[in-house]
This record gives C-alpha cells, sequence and structure tokens, in this order.
C-alpha cells in the first residue's frame, strides 16, 4: 500500500474532518479504484461516476430517498439485517414515518413524491418566476446599498443571505413586514443548530427545529388566506391542490413552502461565496466578465460544477441490483458524490480546471437529476446572475481580503464541516465603489 493510498484509506470520509476543505482528491482516488466503491468505515457505496451517478438519481424503482438526507448516520430504524437478497420496498414503507425528515419532500418517494413535487411546481411557476427574477434587481440594490461604502464587506452575512432571504420571500408572497422577521429567525435557528442539522452525522441532530417555526408560520398564513382570501401570493398557495384535486392539509402546503424557503436561500448563499471567491482569487476572469457580460450565466454553471452547494446525498437500495457493473445488496445505502461526479474526467474535459467558455458545463449535476432535481435551480442561477451584474456596476474592482484570507498562493479558507453541504463558512471581500453608479 503506497502512501497515498494509506492516507485516504486510513480515514472516514464521514466521521473525519480530513476531507472537509479537499474532497475532491478522495473522491478522484475512489473513482481511480472504480467509479461506485464501497468505502470500508461504514460501509456505504459511494457513486464518483458521472454515468453511474444519472443512473442512480433516475431509478427510483430501485432506490429510495427515504434517507437522502443523513443515510444511516442519524440511526436507521429498518431493520435491514437478513433481506439483502429481497425486495425491501415494503419494508422501507413499514417504518418510513420512525425515518428522519419524513415529511420532508426530499425524502418522500413515488407516489406520494409526486404528489408533492406537483404541489411544489405549482407554487414556483415560470410566470412567478419571471416575476421575481425582475424584483430581484431592486432587491440587490437595496442590500448592496447597506455596505458599498466602506469598500469591504462579509459577502456571505452583508449580501448573500439576507437577499436570498429577500427573494424567496417575494417568491413565496411573504408579506413584507414579517421578512425582517423571517430573517431574524433563521440567524438564531442557525446560530442556535449550527450547520450539522443539515448534513450532520448524530442521531441528535436530525431534528425539525430549524424547520419547526418555519412551518407554523406557513400554516398560519395558509389558514388564514382559506379563510379570507386577498389575490395575493399566499392566497394563491392556499387554494393549491394536489394533482387529483384533493385538498392538502395546510401543514403540507407549509411544508412545501418552508423546504423551498430553506434550501433555497441555503443553495444561493453557497454559490454566491463561491463564485466571488473565484472572481477575487482570479482578476483574469473577473475582467472577462466585466468586459462581456454575456459569459456570466455560463460562468455560474462552471461554479456550480467545480463546487455545487450539495456536496452529496444518499440513496437506500430497495432490492438487489448492479450499478457500474457492482453488486449492490438491498438495504445498502449509496452516496451519490455530486462533487465527484462533476470532475468525472470521463464527462468533463479537464474536470480540476476552471473553464468558462466550457461548453457542457451545463450537465453538471449540483441540482442532482430525476425526479428529486431542485426545483429551485433556475431562481438560483438567476439570483447569481442578477448578483453578479448588480455588484459589477457597482464596483470597478474585487479582491480577496488578505488580513483575512492571507495573500495570494498563501489563502486560509474555511469550509462547512459536513458530508451534504459544500461551501465557505465566511468570505470577506474588499473593493473600489464606483462613484456615481446607480443606485
Amino acid at each position: 500500500m503506497n502512501d497515498k493510498t494509506h492516507e485516504f484509506a486510513a480515514h472516514d470520509f464521514f466521521r473525519s474532518d480530513r476531507f472537509v476543505n479537499d474532497p475532491y482528491s478522495y473522491f478522484d482516488y475512489l473513482r481511480e479504484q472504480s467509479p461506485v466503491l464501497r468505502e470500508p468505515h461504514q460501509g456505504v457505496f459511494m457513486v464518483t461516476g458521472y454515468d453511474e451517478a444519472l443512473e442512480v438519481y433516475n431509478a427510483p424503482d430501485r432506490f429510495s430517498s427515504c434517507m437522502s438526507t443523513t443515510g444511516p448516520f442519524a440511526g436507521c430504524p429498518i431493520p435491514l439485517q437478513g433481506h439483502e437478497n429481497e425486495d425491501i420496498s415494503e419494508l422501507i414503507e413499514a417504518y418510513r414515518d420512525q425515518t428522519p425528515f419524513s415529511d420532508q419532500i426530499t425524502t418522500m418517494d413515488p407516489p406520494e413524491h409526486t404528489k408533492h413535487r406537483a404541489l411544489l411546481m405549482a407554487l414556483i411557476t415560470p410566470k412567478r418566476l419571471k416575476e421575481n427574477e425582475d424584483f430581484m434587481w431592486k432587491l440587490a440594490d437595496q442590500q448592496i446599498d447597506t455596505f458599498i461604502s466602506r469598500g469591504e464587506c462579509e459577502i456571505m452575512a452583508d449580501f448573500a443571505q439576507p437577499f436570498a432571504v429577500l427573494v424567496i420571500s417575494d417568491l413565496l408572497g411573504v408579506p413584507a413586514e414579517d421578512r425582517i422577521k423571517f430573517r431574524k429567525q433563521l440567524i438564531r435557528q442557525e446560530q442556535e443548530s449550527g450547520v450539522a442539522g443539515i448534513g450532520g452525522v448524530e442521531e441528535h441532530e436530525a431534528q425539525h427545529s430549524p424547520l419547526e417555526w418555519l412551518y407554523d408560520t406557513f400554516s398560519a398564513y395558509i389558514e388564514d388566506r382559506r379563510r379570507n382570501p386577498r389575490g395575493d401570493i399566499l392566497t394563491g398557495l392556499a387554494k393549491a391542490t394536489f394533482p387529483d384535486g384533493s385538498v392538502p392539509e395546510p401543514l403540507d402546503v407549509a411544508r412545501i413552502a418552508a423546504n423551498l424557503f430553506a434550501a433555497g436561500q441555503e443553495t444561493t448563499v453557497r454559490l454566491l461565496s463561491y463564485a466571488f471567491q473565484v472572481l477575487g482569487d482570479r482578476p483574469d476572469l473577473q475582467q472577462r466578465l466585466r468586459g462581456d457580460r454575456s459569459l456570466i450565466p455560463n460562468f455560474v454553471e462552471e461554479c456550480l460544477r467545480m463546487e455545487g452547494p450539495v456536496k452529496g446525498d444518499f440513496r437506500l437500495a430497495k432490492k438487489p441490483t448492479k450499478v457500474g457493473g457492482v453488486d449492490i445488496p438491498a438495504g445498502s445505502f449509496l452516496y451519490i458524490a455530486n462533487s465527484a461526479a462533476n470532475r468525472d474526467s470521463r464527462q468533463f474535459a479537464n474536470p480540476g480546471e476552471f473553464e468558462i467558455d466550457r461548453e457542457n458545463a451545463r450537465l453538471h449535476v449540483a441540482f442532482a437529476r430525476g425526479r428529486h432535481a431542485c426545483p429551485g435551480a433556475p431562481l438560483a442561477r438567476a439570483e447569481a446572475v442578477v448578483s453578479l451584474n448588480r455588484i459589477f456596476d457597482r464596483t470597478s474592482d474585487i479582491r480577496i481580503s488578505e488580513k483575512v484570507h492571507g495573500p495570494v498562493g498563501a489563502r486560509r479558507y474555511s469550509y462547512l464541516p459536513t458530508f451534504i453541504l459544500r461551501g465557505l463558512t465566511h468570505l470577506n471581500l474588499e473593493f473600489d465603489p464606483v462613484s456615481g453608479a446607480s443606485q
């Protein structure tokens, strides 16, 4: 065993912090052996190949999403032992209510997922997304106004987080007078629960507390609008029905809205932080984008490919099957490593290089694929494009803060310590404001 192999084999990806800053070398090590490989510490099948990831995402008949956000690390109530050669679909359903986050759309399987997905898509129609995007330009300027005169900012706290909350609040029709309350509540709960509850590893971390307040608040909105319709967006949510015409409980609608609210702002914050990290570390790319704004959409896609906000998530094999020629017993957990699939050289040439002109950048799986593909992907893309354009309009140069992150060639960045999310914990920038820019 050579030193590299020993180094990677000795560390548990799910329990160690060894790969938090750089998971890519570990993913490359796995893929070199096989695009589907059972890691030795937890017995999880690691799916690091692009084609293999698509196969799993597109086969809900073979793979359940019932524990997609936690895998086996929040405690699995399903008695999986002894069923390796059987179809355990009925067993999964018998224990589904006991699994973590079972009331959230991310863990649902058809046909329940199909019903709730249709309800979700009724909330984010193309018309509503377009109206929301038009409003983003004003929201971006409002947030930039709060820090532009300082010549420096922490881009996540000063811009990305409040901007994302305002955008998703507008999309869902949260009353203007409540939006500051939403922002303060999310900050407080993030401080109390940390990021581990989103992609952590302990059973006590898999609680609903970060979402309970949102559930209660949106439920109250829906109940009020059903009693007193006002012709606003929330009234539209209150009138939404399942595909068969049945009326969902207020809590069903609230859960959909709350999950979209929480996931939508989290994804945008991580995407924007990486985009500005690239701009600060690559002044050559920054100047190209400033000179040709038409490159911004593909720049965003390459950001998603290189550093997607979701590192990976889990599936549970319903029956004995194969992926990439590898036997997968029923009851096995698979970890679909989006971050690895997006750097598979069989799909992307020079996968470790950031190429602003990459023709197939949009083929990344940063937003997953199949039935569980992120419905908020158009929203995140639009937020990134608007943010980059408006901050370019209001500044002449953006730089990484050396007093916080160190000089070129010796940067110090820290990343979220979770196996689900990928993103910086903070990013401090300096910039030159443009005097007289559109406000």
